[in-house]
């Protein structure tokens, strides 16, 4: 099947960011997962909104050994897990670009993990490259450039319904990053390297466009190769995910899942 008519194939949502809480922002990539898995939901491109800081955790990944507690909690950086594997995600209200797409798994049927990682973010790759970003696809899971690392995609695949989500860089406090994320510390120390700023390049050092004028420019590609539409989320699709991100995302057991 051509990669195009894919896209064709269905109707798309748009949910611009709305400032979110982190367990919120959790469970609504699972509502609108199983939205699609119902056949409830329309195949959705949802961008992150934001009230907090915090880290998000790999589904696998161990508070202990990927978080520093202490510094954490002293900088108000609150701590989530999602329910897709990969390294945990450092992020600020507007420091980074971070969005999901849910649709039907027929979408990428036929395709190895790597392919439809590259497939899903060709879009943004593309978009980056129009405003100028060194911008390239590395498999498995990142968007990278010549100076570093710009972003990491996830997925997970349910009762066939696919979720992919991608964080790309925009503007880190690095150095608030590398207090809060234990990120190879005695690695990055054995090389004299005090900063994560070493390992991931915002977008801030390629271009000087503001945070939502790089999201309209990254919308418009999207846009081209399918149709769609703004649709704001219902009201049971927001009753759901209240209650979800109460019941899980919020608490400490599925938090603290792993030490």
């Amino acid at each position: 099947m051509n990669e195009h008519t894919r896209w064709r194939d269905h109707k798309w949502r748009l949910l611009p960011a709305a400032p979110r809480s982190p367990a919120m922002n959790m469970a609504l990539d699972v509502v609108l997962t199983d939205g699609i898995a119902s056949g409830e939901c329309p195949p959705t491109l949802r961008f992150w909104g934001w009230d907090r800081s915090c880290v998000i955790l790999g589904r696998f990944q161990s508070v202990q050994n990927e978080i520093d507690a202490e510094n954490a909690a002293a900088a108000e950086v609150s701590l989530v897990r999602r329910i897709t594997g990969g390294g945990a995600m450092f992020q600020q209200p507007t420091g980074a670009i971070t969005y999901s797409l849910t649709a039907p798994e027929s979408l990428v049927a036929g395709m190895t993990f790597s392919e439809s990682y590259a497939f899903l973010d060709a879009w943004v790759v593309n978009g980056l490259r129009a405003m100028g970003v060194d911008a390239s696809y590395v498999p498995l899971n990142d968007i990278s450039s010549s100076t570093g690392k710009i972003g990491g995609a996830a997925q997970a695949r349910r009762n066939g319904a696919v979720l992919h989500h991608t964080m790309v860089a925009c503007e880190l406090d690095t150095e608030l990053m590398a207090k809060v994320l234990r990120i190879g510390r005695e690695k990055l120390s054995d090389k004299g390297i005090t900063s994560a700023a070493k390992r991931v390049s915002p977008l801030r050092q390629q271009t000087d466009l503001p945070r939502d004028e790089i999201v309209r420019r990254l919308t418009a590609p999207f846009a081209t190769q399918c149709d769609l539409r703004d649709e704001p989320l219902h009201e049971d699709e927001i009753a759901r995910a209240e209650a979800l991100a109460a019941a899980q995302f919020a608490s400490d057991a599925w938090t603290y899942l792993l030490p």
